[in-house]
């Protein structure tokens, strides 16, 4: 892929210390990116910022949270819009797998599934706070890193109170965050301002991920191409498998099932 210059963008990815995040990360400092880079750790996130400054990124700027908080998801969209004058990318990356940190079910302070607070519900909220934010630096783009691996949401059990895996939890959270990207890139149609969605590459090797098949490089060369590929730069509404166009589970393309989830996100999260 070219190799876009990012000289005057400001890119927020959050779960940018591990995995295809980092990678991510290396390659906007490649490209001269101004990078907010989101973690939980902060003498990771500073060593990550420091390596990152010497790979060439334009500015590092570090912000801390745990995803698995609604208050500390808040906080993180606050300080962002506080203190950043421009945001053209979000990449909305950080998540949790089916097996990590447990296979069980298990709630966060809110009492929201695991799964469907940290890889969902989080970058929701963060991204519905830093619209205002978006908007007026169009033309900005929103990527939402999914997975191939989706399981369509029962509305009447969206906490999954019954017939729980960590795998049936992981894919509903990944295909909420598709139905999202569509129902917001409708909503965003004509503000310059644009959504996406992908499965970057196939278990990857992270640290959610036993046995890898495919290289964080490809990950992150897919992920790059919504970021920064000029040709992308109209394209809105749409779900990728790695570089090409594809469809979603069909729960995705569901109008009703796009409101009713925005009902329950919305509902969770004022809650």
């Amino acid at each position: 892929m070219p190799s876009h210059d990012l000289q005057a963008k400001a890119v927020l990815v959050t779960g940018a210390t591990d995995g295809l995040g980092r990678g991510l990360v290396h390659a906007l400092a490649r490209r001269h990116a101004t990078i907010l880079l989101h973690g939980r750790d902060a003498a990771r996130a500073e060593l990550l910022a420091a390596e990152l400054r010497a790979a060439g990124a334009a500015a590092v700027r570090t912000y801390l949270a745990d995803l698995a908080s609604l208050a500390n998801v808040r906080k993180l969209a606050a300080a962002v819009a506080a203190a950043e004058p421009r945001l053209d990318v979000l990449v909305n990356n950080a998540g949790i797998g089916s097996t990590v940190p447990t296979r069980d079910r298990s709630e966060t302070a809110d009492g929201i599934e695991l799964r469907f607070a940290v890889n969902y519900l989080s970058h929701y909220v963060l991204t519905r706070t830093l619209l205002p934010l978006l908007r007026v630096s169009a033309p900005a783009r929103i990527v939402n890193v999914s997975s191939a691996g989706q399981a369509a949401i029962d509305f009447d059990d969206p906490m999954i109170t019954r017939g729980y895996s960590g795998a049936r939890a992981y894919c509903q959270s990944k295909l909420a965050q598709i139905l999202s990207t569509f129902d917001l890139a409708a909503e965003l149609a004509g503000t310059g301002v644009t959504v996406n969605a992908l499965h970057p590459a196939t278990f990857m090797p992270t640290k959610i991920v036993a046995s890898p098949i495919s290289t964080i490089e490809e990950g992150v060369a897919a992920t790059m191409r919504l970021v920064a590929d000029p040709a992308l730069a109209e394209v809105t509404g749409k779900y990728f498998n790695g570089t090409h166009e594809a469809t979603a589970d069909a729960q995705a393309y569901d109008p009703d099932a796009r409101a009713k989830l925005r009902a329950v996100s919305d509902r969770l999260a004022s809650s």
